[in-house]
Protein backbone atom coordinates (compact mmCIF):
# COMPACT_ATOMS: atom_id res chain seq x y z
CA UNK A 1 0.00 0.00 0.00
CA UNK A 2 1.32 3.70 -1.01
CA UNK A 3 0.54 6.09 1.29
CA UNK A 4 3.70 8.14 1.21
CA UNK A 5 5.15 10.08 -1.96
CA UNK A 6 8.30 8.77 -1.26
CA UNK A 7 6.91 5.07 -1.87
CA UNK A 8 5.91 6.11 -5.24
CA UNK A 9 9.91 5.97 -6.13
CA UNK A 10 9.81 1.96 -4.40
CA UNK A 11 7.36 0.54 -6.41
CA UNK A 12 8.25 1.75 -9.94
CA UNK A 13 11.73 0.84 -9.25
CA UNK A 14 10.62 -2.59 -8.41
CA UNK A 15 8.11 -2.46 -11.40
CA UNK A 16 10.27 -1.16 -14.18
CA UNK A 17 13.79 -1.18 -12.61
CA UNK A 18 15.53 -0.43 -16.07
CA UNK A 19 13.02 2.01 -17.50
CA UNK A 20 14.09 5.80 -17.84
CA UNK A 21 12.46 7.84 -14.73
CA UNK A 22 13.92 11.30 -15.71
CA UNK A 23 15.95 12.99 -18.66
CA UNK A 24 17.75 15.69 -18.96
CA UNK A 25 20.17 17.21 -21.81
CA UNK A 26 20.85 13.61 -22.98
CA UNK A 27 21.59 12.18 -19.75
CA UNK A 28 19.47 10.04 -17.82
CA UNK A 29 18.59 8.07 -14.38
CA UNK A 30 16.58 4.40 -14.59
CA UNK A 31 13.89 4.33 -11.76
CA UNK A 32 16.66 1.64 -10.05
CA UNK A 33 19.24 4.40 -10.51
CA UNK A 34 16.57 7.12 -8.76
CA UNK A 35 16.28 4.97 -5.74
CA UNK A 36 19.98 4.34 -5.23
CA UNK A 37 20.96 7.65 -5.49
CA UNK A 38 17.70 8.84 -3.41
CA UNK A 39 18.68 6.71 -0.67
CA UNK A 40 22.09 7.63 -0.69
CA UNK A 41 20.73 11.32 -0.20
CA UNK A 42 18.81 10.14 2.15
CA UNK A 43 21.51 8.68 4.40
CA UNK A 44 23.17 11.52 4.01
CA UNK A 45 21.24 13.95 5.12
CA UNK A 46 20.03 11.97 8.24
CA UNK A 47 23.98 11.70 9.27
CA UNK A 48 23.95 15.08 9.09
CA UNK A 49 21.50 15.80 11.65
CA UNK A 50 18.59 15.93 9.20
CA UNK A 51 15.41 15.11 11.13
CA UNK A 52 11.87 14.00 10.55
CA UNK A 53 9.70 17.37 9.56
CA UNK A 54 12.81 19.21 8.52
CA UNK A 55 12.03 21.44 5.81
CA UNK A 56 15.52 21.16 2.94
CA UNK A 57 16.05 22.98 0.85
CA UNK A 58 16.43 22.56 -2.76
CA UNK A 59 18.83 25.52 -4.96
CA UNK A 60 19.14 23.99 -8.12
CA UNK A 61 18.94 24.59 -11.40
CA UNK A 62 16.56 22.07 -13.49
CA UNK A 63 18.76 19.14 -13.59
CA UNK A 64 18.75 15.01 -12.49
CA UNK A 65 19.63 16.20 -9.45
CA UNK A 66 16.54 17.65 -8.79
CA UNK A 67 14.12 14.35 -9.04
CA UNK A 68 17.40 12.52 -6.47
CA UNK A 69 16.63 15.67 -4.26
CA UNK A 70 13.00 15.25 -4.12
CA UNK A 71 13.14 12.24 -3.54
CA UNK A 72 16.05 11.33 -1.24
CA UNK A 73 14.57 14.46 1.16
CA UNK A 74 11.36 12.66 1.71
CA UNK A 75 13.17 9.03 2.32
CA UNK A 76 15.11 11.58 5.04
CA UNK A 77 11.75 12.14 6.18
CA UNK A 78 12.39 15.63 5.46
CA UNK A 79 10.56 17.87 3.56
CA UNK A 80 11.76 20.07 0.71
CA UNK A 81 11.70 23.65 0.06
CA UNK A 82 12.45 24.22 -4.00
CA UNK A 83 14.23 28.01 -3.87
CA UNK A 84 14.20 30.15 -6.99
CA UNK A 85 17.83 30.38 -8.00
CA UNK A 86 16.88 33.50 -10.45
CA UNK A 87 15.20 35.36 -7.39
CA UNK A 88 16.74 38.49 -5.79
CA UNK A 89 18.96 37.04 -2.76
CA UNK A 90 17.28 38.55 -0.36
CA UNK A 91 13.90 36.49 -1.14
CA UNK A 92 15.95 33.74 -0.35
CA UNK A 93 17.01 34.47 2.36
CA UNK A 94 13.96 35.10 3.78
CA UNK A 95 12.59 31.94 2.69
CA UNK A 96 16.00 30.28 4.50
CA UNK A 97 15.30 32.13 7.49
CA UNK A 98 11.61 32.10 7.81
CA UNK A 99 11.72 28.34 7.45
CA UNK A 100 14.18 27.56 9.85
CA UNK A 101 16.46 25.28 6.58
CA UNK A 102 19.58 23.78 8.10
CA UNK A 103 20.50 21.64 5.11
CA UNK A 104 20.57 23.01 1.35
CA UNK A 105 20.77 20.90 -1.56
CA UNK A 106 22.72 22.89 -4.23
CA UNK A 107 25.19 22.24 -7.64
CA UNK A 108 28.54 23.70 -8.16
CA UNK A 109 27.17 26.61 -10.67
CA UNK A 110 25.31 27.87 -7.29
CA UNK A 111 28.33 28.65 -5.21
CA UNK A 112 28.75 32.13 -5.56
CA UNK A 113 25.18 32.84 -5.56
CA UNK A 114 25.43 30.91 -2.51
CA UNK A 115 27.98 33.18 -0.78
CA UNK A 116 25.16 35.89 -1.27
CA UNK A 117 22.71 34.05 0.25
CA UNK A 118 24.60 33.04 3.00
CA UNK A 119 25.44 36.65 3.61
CA UNK A 120 22.06 37.85 3.58
CA UNK A 121 20.43 35.01 6.19
CA UNK A 122 22.74 37.12 9.02
CA UNK A 123 21.84 40.39 7.72
CA UNK A 124 24.72 41.35 5.51
CA UNK A 125 23.42 41.82 2.37
CA UNK A 126 22.05 45.45 1.67
CA UNK A 127 18.09 45.83 1.74
CA UNK A 128 17.40 42.57 3.23
CA UNK A 129 15.12 44.22 5.67
CA UNK A 130 12.46 45.52 2.90
CA UNK A 131 11.88 42.14 1.72
CA UNK A 132 8.33 43.11 2.50
CA UNK A 133 8.63 47.00 2.87
CA UNK A 134 6.96 49.00 5.30
CA UNK A 135 5.37 45.33 6.51
CA UNK A 136 9.19 43.76 6.91
CA UNK A 137 10.10 40.97 8.67
CA UNK A 138 13.77 42.08 10.02
CA UNK A 139 16.30 38.98 8.88
CA UNK A 140 19.26 39.47 11.44
CA UNK A 141 19.18 36.23 12.95
CA UNK A 142 22.09 35.66 15.98
CA UNK A 143 23.46 33.21 13.63
CA UNK A 144 23.16 31.46 9.90
CA UNK A 145 20.38 28.90 10.35
CA UNK A 146 21.93 27.00 7.33
CA UNK A 147 24.61 23.99 8.84
CA UNK A 148 25.28 21.79 5.89
CA UNK A 149 25.14 22.16 2.09
CA UNK A 150 25.30 19.42 -0.08
CA UNK A 151 26.72 19.80 -3.79
CA UNK A 152 29.49 21.91 -3.37
CA UNK A 153 32.82 21.49 -4.77
CA UNK A 154 35.25 20.23 -1.37
CA UNK A 155 37.70 22.77 -1.76
CA UNK A 156 35.19 25.68 -2.03
CA UNK A 157 35.30 28.09 1.29
CA UNK A 158 31.85 29.53 2.54
CA UNK A 159 32.33 30.67 6.33
CA UNK A 160 29.36 31.62 8.18
CA UNK A 161 30.16 28.20 10.23
CA UNK A 162 28.41 26.14 7.47
CA UNK A 163 29.89 22.88 6.33
CA UNK A 164 29.58 21.25 2.72
CA UNK A 165 30.02 18.13 1.03
CA UNK A 166 30.24 17.57 -3.04
CA UNK A 167 27.41 15.62 -5.19
CA UNK A 168 30.08 12.47 -5.55
CA UNK A 169 30.57 12.22 -1.53
CA UNK A 170 27.38 10.81 -1.78
CA UNK A 171 27.14 6.73 -1.68
CA UNK A 172 23.95 4.81 -3.60
CA UNK A 173 22.44 2.51 -1.48
CA UNK A 174 20.09 -0.46 -1.96
CA UNK A 175 17.89 0.69 1.17
CA UNK A 176 16.51 4.09 2.84
CA UNK A 177 17.12 4.98 6.03
CA UNK A 178 14.86 3.99 9.04
CA UNK A 179 12.33 6.85 9.22
CA UNK A 180 9.02 6.97 10.55
CA UNK A 181 6.37 9.04 8.67
CA UNK A 182 3.27 9.14 8.18
CA UNK A 183 0.85 10.52 5.52
CA UNK A 184 -0.06 13.81 7.52
CA UNK A 185 3.35 14.58 7.56
CA UNK A 186 4.52 17.53 5.29
CA UNK A 187 5.81 16.60 2.30
CA UNK A 188 6.69 20.18 1.06
CA UNK A 189 6.41 23.90 0.73
CA UNK A 190 6.03 26.47 -1.73
CA UNK A 191 6.95 30.14 -1.54
CA UNK A 192 4.70 32.56 -3.27
CA UNK A 193 3.97 36.15 -3.13
CA UNK A 194 2.13 37.67 -0.64
CA UNK A 195 -0.09 40.46 -0.67
CA UNK A 196 1.93 42.45 2.16
CA UNK A 197 4.82 42.17 0.23
CA UNK A 198 5.67 39.20 2.36
CA UNK A 199 5.99 35.81 0.60
CA UNK A 200 4.14 33.04 2.23
CA UNK A 201 4.92 29.48 2.49
CA UNK A 202 2.15 26.52 1.09
CA UNK A 203 2.23 23.44 3.43
CA UNK A 204 1.25 20.35 1.51
CA UNK A 205 2.01 16.68 2.70
CA UNK A 206 2.18 13.55 1.40
CA UNK A 207 -1.61 12.84 1.66
CA UNK A 208 -2.57 15.92 -0.31
CA UNK A 209 0.40 15.45 -3.10
CA UNK A 210 -0.22 11.69 -3.71
CA UNK A 211 -3.93 12.52 -3.79
CA UNK A 212 -3.13 15.07 -6.84
CA UNK A 213 -0.41 12.61 -8.56
CA UNK A 214 -3.13 9.64 -8.14
CA UNK A 215 -6.24 12.07 -9.36
CA UNK A 216 -4.10 13.68 -12.52
CA UNK A 217 -2.68 10.34 -13.79
CA UNK A 218 -6.37 8.96 -13.81
CA UNK A 219 -7.74 11.86 -15.21
CA UNK A 220 -5.27 12.73 -18.28
CA UNK A 221 -5.05 8.35 -18.31
CA UNK A 222 -0.99 8.39 -17.82
CA UNK A 223 0.67 4.91 -18.14
CA UNK A 224 4.79 3.92 -18.30
CA UNK A 225 4.76 4.59 -21.54
CA UNK A 226 4.56 8.26 -21.54
CA UNK A 227 7.23 10.82 -22.16
CA UNK A 228 6.34 13.99 -20.03
CA UNK A 229 7.54 17.20 -20.74
CA UNK A 230 8.62 19.03 -17.75
CA UNK A 231 8.43 22.86 -18.69
CA UNK A 232 7.83 24.43 -15.15
CA UNK A 233 10.62 25.01 -13.17
CA UNK A 234 10.44 22.84 -9.44
CA UNK A 235 9.21 26.55 -7.46
CA UNK A 236 6.21 26.06 -9.52
CA UNK A 237 3.25 23.92 -8.38
CA UNK A 238 2.26 22.56 -12.29
CA UNK A 239 5.43 20.70 -11.96
CA UNK A 240 4.39 18.25 -9.47
CA UNK A 241 2.46 16.18 -12.52
CA UNK A 242 6.33 15.41 -13.43
CA UNK A 243 7.87 14.59 -10.70
CA UNK A 244 4.29 13.06 -8.34
CA UNK A 245 2.80 11.83 -11.59
CA UNK A 246 5.09 10.42 -14.04
CA UNK A 247 6.80 8.35 -11.70
CA UNK A 248 3.41 7.32 -9.72
CA UNK A 249 3.13 5.36 -13.30
CA UNK A 250 6.54 4.76 -13.83
CA UNK A 251 6.62 7.13 -17.13
CA UNK A 252 9.32 9.23 -18.15
CA UNK A 253 9.82 12.61 -17.22
CA UNK A 254 12.15 14.50 -19.75
CA UNK A 255 13.44 17.86 -17.24
CA UNK A 256 13.85 20.71 -20.02
CA UNK A 257 16.90 22.63 -18.95
CA UNK A 258 16.96 26.68 -18.81
CA UNK A 259 18.82 26.50 -22.58
CA UNK A 260 15.59 25.46 -24.27
CA UNK A 261 12.96 28.11 -22.60
CA UNK A 262 13.94 30.86 -24.42
CA UNK A 263 14.26 29.45 -27.60
CA UNK A 264 11.00 27.80 -29.19
CA UNK A 265 12.17 26.59 -32.31
CA UNK A 266 14.93 24.40 -29.76
CA UNK A 267 11.94 23.72 -27.54
CA UNK A 268 9.79 22.34 -30.47
CA UNK A 269 12.96 20.28 -31.87
CA UNK A 270 13.45 18.87 -27.89
CA UNK A 271 9.77 17.93 -28.27
CA UNK A 272 10.16 15.82 -31.51
CA UNK A 273 13.46 14.62 -30.56
CA UNK A 274 12.04 13.15 -27.01
CA UNK A 275 8.71 11.99 -28.54
CA UNK A 276 7.14 13.70 -25.94
CA UNK A 277 3.39 12.39 -25.49
CA UNK A 278 2.32 14.74 -22.21
CA UNK A 279 3.62 18.45 -22.35
CA UNK A 280 2.07 20.46 -19.16
CA UNK A 281 2.68 24.41 -19.58
CA UNK A 282 1.43 27.70 -19.32
CA UNK A 283 -0.50 28.97 -22.19
CA UNK A 284 2.33 31.32 -23.13
CA UNK A 285 4.89 28.90 -23.70
CA UNK A 286 2.18 27.41 -26.43
CA UNK A 287 1.78 30.81 -28.14
CA UNK A 288 5.72 30.89 -28.44
CA UNK A 289 5.54 27.61 -30.01
CA UNK A 290 2.62 28.36 -32.05
CA UNK A 291 4.34 31.20 -33.51
CA UNK A 292 7.97 30.84 -33.58
CA UNK A 293 8.44 27.18 -33.00
CA UNK A 294 8.71 26.26 -36.58
CA UNK A 295 6.06 23.50 -36.26
CA UNK A 296 5.88 23.41 -40.18
CA UNK A 297 9.76 21.50 -39.47
CA UNK A 298 8.68 19.07 -36.75
CA UNK A 299 7.01 15.92 -36.41
CA UNK A 300 5.31 16.54 -33.04
CA UNK A 301 3.10 13.34 -33.70
CA UNK A 302 3.66 11.47 -30.50
CA UNK A 303 2.16 14.37 -28.51
CA UNK A 304 -1.03 12.29 -27.20
CA UNK A 305 -2.35 15.32 -24.72
CA UNK A 306 -1.69 19.23 -24.45
CA UNK A 307 -2.63 20.52 -20.84
CA UNK A 308 -2.24 24.09 -19.97
CA UNK A 309 -3.50 26.16 -16.97
CA UNK A 310 -2.22 29.27 -14.45
CA UNK A 311 -3.76 31.72 -16.75
CA UNK A 312 -5.95 32.22 -19.71
CA UNK A 313 -5.31 30.76 -23.10
CA UNK A 314 -6.69 33.06 -26.02
CA UNK A 315 -8.54 31.12 -28.26
CA UNK A 316 -7.57 31.86 -31.32
CA UNK A 317 -3.68 30.68 -30.78
CA UNK A 318 -5.58 27.62 -28.88
CA UNK A 319 -7.39 26.57 -32.48
CA UNK A 320 -4.43 27.33 -33.68
CA UNK A 321 -2.04 24.80 -31.97
CA UNK A 322 -5.09 22.44 -32.21
CA UNK A 323 -5.18 22.93 -36.08
CA UNK A 324 -0.99 21.98 -35.65
CA UNK A 325 -1.64 18.62 -33.85
CA UNK A 326 -4.51 17.15 -34.73
CA UNK A 327 -3.91 13.91 -33.04
CA UNK A 328 -3.74 15.81 -29.66
CA UNK A 329 -6.27 16.69 -27.10
CA UNK A 330 -6.02 19.47 -25.97
CA UNK A 331 -7.32 20.18 -21.50
CA UNK A 332 -7.35 23.46 -19.50
CA UNK A 333 -6.16 22.36 -16.37
CA UNK A 334 -7.42 24.44 -12.97
CA UNK A 335 -6.01 24.79 -9.40
CA UNK A 336 -4.51 27.42 -7.23
CA UNK A 337 -1.14 26.31 -5.55
CA UNK A 338 -2.69 25.78 -2.49
CA UNK A 339 -5.34 22.76 -3.88
CA UNK A 340 -2.82 21.40 -6.52
CA UNK A 341 -5.98 21.23 -8.96
CA UNK A 342 -9.70 21.09 -8.85
CA UNK A 343 -10.94 21.21 -12.16
CA UNK A 344 -10.10 20.51 -16.03
CA UNK A 345 -12.10 21.47 -19.54
CA UNK A 346 -11.61 19.04 -22.23
CA UNK A 347 -11.92 21.31 -25.23
CA UNK A 348 -13.73 19.51 -28.47
CA UNK A 349 -11.68 18.66 -31.05
CA UNK A 350 -11.89 20.89 -34.20
CA UNK A 351 -14.69 19.90 -36.48
CA UNK A 352 -13.88 20.55 -40.27
CA UNK A 353 -15.74 24.03 -41.62
CA UNK A 354 -16.76 25.07 -38.22
CA UNK A 355 -16.42 28.36 -37.27
CA UNK A 356 -13.82 28.84 -34.56
CA UNK A 357 -15.05 30.11 -30.95
CA UNK A 358 -13.49 33.44 -29.94
CA UNK A 359 -14.33 32.85 -26.05
CA UNK A 360 -11.12 31.50 -24.19
CA UNK A 361 -12.07 27.86 -22.58
CA UNK A 362 -13.49 27.71 -19.10
CA UNK A 363 -11.92 26.01 -16.12
CA UNK A 364 -14.86 23.07 -16.76
CA UNK A 365 -16.15 21.27 -13.81
CA UNK A 366 -14.87 20.28 -10.27
CA UNK A 367 -13.11 16.55 -11.00
CA UNK A 368 -14.27 13.70 -8.99
CA UNK A 369 -13.32 13.57 -4.68
CA UNK A 370 -14.11 16.77 -4.34
CA UNK A 371 -16.90 19.31 -4.29
CA UNK A 372 -17.18 23.11 -4.64
CA UNK A 373 -19.52 25.55 -3.34
CA UNK A 374 -19.65 29.53 -5.13
CA UNK A 375 -20.58 32.21 -2.61
CA UNK A 376 -21.28 36.00 -3.19
CA UNK A 377 -19.27 38.74 -0.43
CA UNK A 378 -21.66 37.67 2.79
CA UNK A 379 -20.85 34.18 2.42
CA UNK A 380 -23.47 32.89 1.15
CA UNK A 381 -24.28 30.80 -1.80
CA UNK A 382 -25.15 32.74 -5.67
CA UNK A 383 -27.65 31.12 -7.90
CA UNK A 384 -26.24 29.21 -10.48
CA UNK A 385 -25.17 31.26 -13.45
CA UNK A 386 -24.50 34.08 -10.73
CA UNK A 387 -20.81 35.18 -10.06
CA UNK A 388 -19.45 35.03 -7.22
CA UNK A 389 -15.74 33.06 -5.52
CA UNK A 390 -15.43 29.72 -5.91
CA UNK A 391 -14.82 27.78 -2.76
CA UNK A 392 -12.93 23.98 -2.90
CA UNK A 393 -13.28 21.36 -0.57
CA UNK A 394 -10.66 18.29 -1.58
CA UNK A 395 -8.09 15.83 -0.14
CA UNK A 396 -5.63 17.40 -2.48
CA UNK A 397 -5.34 20.83 -0.61
CA UNK A 398 -2.73 22.47 1.77
CA UNK A 399 -2.89 22.15 5.06
CA UNK A 400 -1.71 25.92 5.52
CA UNK A 401 0.83 28.45 5.30
CA UNK A 402 3.81 27.67 7.31
CA UNK A 403 3.59 29.71 10.47
CA UNK A 404 1.19 32.25 9.41
CA UNK A 405 -1.91 31.06 11.46
CA UNK A 406 -3.49 34.35 10.40
CA UNK A 407 -3.38 33.77 6.92
CA UNK A 408 -4.38 30.41 7.27
CA UNK A 409 -7.43 31.07 9.10
CA UNK A 410 -8.73 34.19 6.39
CA UNK A 411 -7.61 31.47 3.61
CA UNK A 412 -10.58 28.28 4.84
CA UNK A 413 -14.30 28.47 5.56
CA UNK A 414 -15.79 25.96 7.26
CA UNK A 415 -19.06 24.64 7.36
CA UNK A 416 -21.58 22.15 8.32
CA UNK A 417 -22.35 18.98 6.27
CA UNK A 418 -23.13 15.51 6.63
CA UNK A 419 -22.90 16.05 10.15
CA UNK A 420 -19.35 16.98 10.41
CA UNK A 421 -17.31 20.20 9.43
CA UNK A 422 -15.93 20.66 6.68
CA UNK A 423 -13.44 23.18 5.31
CA UNK A 424 -13.07 24.53 2.14
CA UNK A 425 -10.49 27.07 0.55
CA UNK A 426 -11.39 30.46 -0.27
CA UNK A 427 -9.49 30.81 -4.27
CA UNK A 428 -10.09 34.45 -4.68
CA UNK A 429 -11.14 33.34 -8.24
CA UNK A 430 -14.33 34.75 -9.35
CA UNK A 431 -16.60 32.32 -11.79
CA UNK A 432 -19.94 31.88 -13.12
CA UNK A 433 -21.24 28.57 -13.75
CA UNK A 434 -22.13 27.79 -17.61
CA UNK A 435 -25.50 25.71 -18.67
CA UNK A 436 -23.32 23.11 -19.53
CA UNK A 437 -22.33 22.91 -15.68
CA UNK A 438 -19.10 24.31 -16.94
CA UNK A 439 -17.10 27.14 -14.76
CA UNK A 440 -15.75 30.15 -16.53
CA UNK A 441 -13.37 32.47 -14.66
CA UNK A 442 -14.00 36.04 -14.61
CA UNK A 443 -11.75 37.73 -12.75
CA UNK A 444 -10.48 38.22 -9.42
CA UNK A 445 -11.70 38.94 -6.11
CA UNK A 446 -8.41 40.89 -4.99
CA UNK A 447 -5.80 42.48 -7.22
CA UNK A 448 -3.80 39.38 -7.90
CA UNK A 449 -2.76 39.13 -11.68
CA UNK A 450 -1.14 36.33 -13.56
CA UNK A 451 2.24 36.40 -15.92
CA UNK A 452 2.76 33.63 -17.87
CA UNK A 453 1.17 31.29 -14.85
CA UNK A 454 2.97 33.32 -11.99
CA UNK A 455 0.74 34.72 -9.14
CA UNK A 456 1.85 38.76 -8.96
CA UNK A 457 0.31 40.35 -5.55
CA UNK A 458 0.18 44.04 -6.99
CA UNK A 459 0.21 45.08 -3.27
CA UNK A 460 2.98 43.26 -3.11
CA UNK A 461 5.16 45.37 -6.14
CA UNK A 462 3.38 48.43 -4.44
CA UNK A 463 5.03 47.64 -0.47
CA UNK A 464 8.46 47.20 -2.30
CA UNK A 465 8.42 50.30 -4.18
CA UNK A 466 6.94 52.29 -0.96
CA UNK A 467 9.96 50.87 1.02
CA UNK A 468 12.38 53.31 -0.77
CA UNK A 469 12.91 55.76 1.23
CA UNK A 470 11.93 58.60 -1.30
CA UNK A 471 8.26 57.67 -2.70
CA UNK A 472 5.00 58.22 -0.90
CA UNK A 473 2.92 56.62 -2.59
CA UNK A 474 2.77 53.98 -5.01
CA UNK A 475 0.13 52.17 -7.25
CA UNK A 476 0.57 48.66 -9.87
CA UNK A 477 -1.60 47.80 -12.02
CA UNK A 478 -1.73 44.57 -14.66
CA UNK A 479 -2.28 45.64 -18.69
CA UNK A 480 -1.99 43.36 -21.51
CA UNK A 481 1.54 42.50 -22.87
CA UNK A 482 2.20 40.03 -24.72
CA UNK A 483 -0.09 37.55 -26.53
CA UNK A 484 -1.96 35.77 -23.91
CA UNK A 485 0.14 37.15 -20.99
CA UNK A 486 0.05 40.38 -18.58
CA UNK A 487 2.68 43.16 -17.60
CA UNK A 488 3.32 45.13 -14.31
CA UNK A 489 2.95 48.66 -14.49
CA UNK A 490 3.35 51.23 -11.32
CA UNK A 491 3.60 55.18 -11.28
CA UNK A 492 4.94 56.42 -7.52
CA UNK A 493 4.74 59.66 -5.88
CA UNK A 494 8.03 61.48 -4.24
CA UNK A 495 8.34 62.53 -0.54
CA UNK A 496 7.31 65.90 -0.34
CA UNK A 497 10.39 66.30 1.71
CA UNK A 498 12.84 65.28 -0.93
CA UNK A 499 15.45 67.48 -1.36
CA UNK A 500 16.56 68.63 -5.35
CA UNK A 501 18.73 66.57 -6.06
CA UNK A 502 17.15 63.48 -4.82
CA UNK A 503 14.19 64.10 -6.73
CA UNK A 504 17.03 63.11 -9.45
CA UNK A 505 15.36 59.49 -8.47
CA UNK A 506 15.02 57.78 -12.40
CA UNK A 507 13.25 55.12 -13.28
CA UNK A 508 15.71 52.72 -13.51
CA UNK A 509 16.82 53.30 -9.77
CA UNK A 510 13.23 52.31 -8.91
CA UNK A 511 13.77 49.50 -11.25
CA UNK A 512 16.60 48.40 -9.75
CA UNK A 513 15.36 48.84 -6.22
CA UNK A 514 12.50 46.50 -6.52
CA UNK A 515 14.53 43.85 -8.85
CA UNK A 516 16.85 43.48 -5.44
CA UNK A 517 13.66 42.46 -3.69
CA UNK A 518 11.28 41.09 -6.21
CA UNK A 519 11.06 38.26 -8.24
CA UNK A 520 12.04 39.41 -12.03
CA UNK A 521 8.46 37.94 -13.14
CA UNK A 522 6.79 40.49 -10.66
CA UNK A 523 9.16 44.12 -11.79
CA UNK A 524 7.20 46.18 -13.34
CA UNK A 525 7.81 46.59 -16.79
CA UNK A 526 7.72 50.74 -16.50
CA UNK A 527 7.61 53.30 -13.26
CA UNK A 528 6.21 56.27 -14.10
CA UNK A 529 7.23 59.01 -11.69
CA UNK A 530 4.19 61.85 -11.04
CA UNK A 531 2.77 64.63 -8.67
CA UNK A 532 -0.90 63.27 -8.41
CA UNK A 533 -2.82 60.56 -8.71
CA UNK A 534 -6.09 60.47 -9.95
CA UNK A 535 -8.19 59.42 -6.95
CA UNK A 536 -12.36 58.02 -6.03
CA UNK A 537 -14.31 59.92 -4.19
CA UNK A 538 -13.06 58.61 -1.17
CA UNK A 539 -9.63 59.61 -1.84
CA UNK A 540 -7.81 56.60 -2.95
CA UNK A 541 -6.46 56.28 -5.79
CA UNK A 542 -8.22 54.98 -9.00
CA UNK A 543 -5.82 52.50 -9.82
CA UNK A 544 -8.16 51.90 -12.80
CA UNK A 545 -7.90 54.91 -14.46
CA UNK A 546 -4.06 54.82 -14.20
CA UNK A 547 -4.67 51.37 -15.99
CA UNK A 548 -6.82 52.58 -18.57
CA UNK A 549 -4.23 55.64 -19.32
CA UNK A 550 -1.68 52.57 -19.45
CA UNK A 551 -3.63 50.46 -21.76
CA UNK A 552 -4.40 53.63 -24.27
CA UNK A 553 -0.55 54.81 -24.17
CA UNK A 554 0.02 50.83 -25.13
CA UNK A 555 -2.13 50.48 -27.84
CA UNK A 556 -1.33 54.07 -29.50
CA UNK A 557 2.51 52.79 -29.63
CA UNK A 558 1.48 49.55 -31.13
CA UNK A 559 -0.77 51.87 -34.01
Amino acid sequence: MIYLLSQILDRSAEQFPEHEAFRCDGESLTYDQLLQRANGLAHKLVDLGVQRGDRVGIYLSKSLESAISIYGIWKAGAAYVPLDPSAPVARTAYAINHCGIRHLVTQKSKRMKILDVLAATVGESPGVEAVGAQHAVPLRPLQCPLEYIVGLPENFELGYGVTHCDWADIIPSDFAPSVQVMEQDLAYIMYTSGSTGIPKGIMHTHRSGLNYARMAADTYGLTHNDRLGNHSPLHFDMSTLDYFSGPLVGATTVIISEAYMKMPASLSQLAQDEQLTIWYSVPFALIQLLLRGVLDERDLSSLRWVLFGGEPYPAKYMYGLMERLPQARFSNVYGPAEINQCSYYHVPPLVKGQSIPQEVAPIGQIWANAEEIVMDDADQPVTPGEVGELLVRTPTMMVGYWQRPDLTERAFYQTEMANQTAVFYRTGDLVQQLPDGNYQFVGRKDRQIKTRGYRIELDEVEAALVGHPLVEEAAAYGVPAEVGSHQVEAAVILKAEATVNERDLSEGDLLNYVGERLPAYAVPKRVAIATTFPRTGTGKIDRRTLQQQAETRLANSRT
